[in-house]
């Protein structure tokens, strides 16, 4: 009988300890298995995202493609103030500002933002496609500035009102150069050659 107990005793530990590892096991194999799933399924997302290509037969536009109405671009290309190189590694950008006539005006692509609640296919801030001049406006009228001249030329009034103070002040000393200078402000006016110093655009008028 002793010998019956003792075979039983260590028949139900053996029994106990297997169990025990069982279970360690079954445990270790489902967090390993849930990490193994765990990094399919980030791999295929990262592939899937790095991946996707645009599909022409899609509902989605580009939205690089969307037209100006969707989107809220910049009013015209980022200052360089006059950085050639910035430009020529930034790919967009405004050397210069102004200019009155068509093939003097600079161009630039600018940076633009999809409108929340438009849906699209890529980046929702972007360069445009379009290039758009290099134009500021700072409150200066032509009409106003020419009537300026005539009136008050004399007295420096069309360069104060230009921002052209150094030469204000000398044309107003001299009295407009003794009416000769006062007589070129208005031809150059005229013949735009006379602008504002902040090289912005005329204020156009509708």
């Amino acid at each position: 009988m002793k010998f019956t107990d003792s075979s039983a005793k260590l028949t139900y530990s053996c029994v106990i300890v297997f169990k025990i590892l069982s279970f360690y096991l079954i445990i270790s194999e489902s967090h390993v298995v849930e990490n193994s799933h765990l990094n399919i399924s980030t791999s295929t997302t990262n592939s899937s995202a790095d991946d996707e290509e645009f599909d022409p037969y899609s509902p989605l536009v580009k939205c690089s493609y969307l037209s100006n109405e969707f989107l809220v671009c910049e009013n015209h290309g980022i200052d360089l103030k006059g950085n050639t190189t910035a430009k020529e590694e930034l790919g967009y950008g405004c050397v210069k500002f102004g200019g009155q006539k068509y093939e003097k005006v600079e161009r630039s692509r600018v940076m633009c933002k999809v409108l929340d609640g438009i849906e699209c296919f890529g980046e929702r801030t972007f360069l445009s496609l379009k290039q758009y001049p290099c134009i500021k406006y700072t409150g200066h009228y032509f009409v106003n500035t020419l009537i300026y001249s005539f009136l008050l030329g004399f007295l420096g009034m069309d360069r104060f009102c230009l921002g052209h103070t150094g030469t204000a002040v000398g044309k107003l000393l001299t009295l407009g150069g003794l009416g000769v200078w006062w007589v070129v402000d208005i031809i150059l006016l005229v013949l735009g050659e006379l602008n504002p110093a902040d090289d912005s655009n005329w204020v156009p008028i509708y």
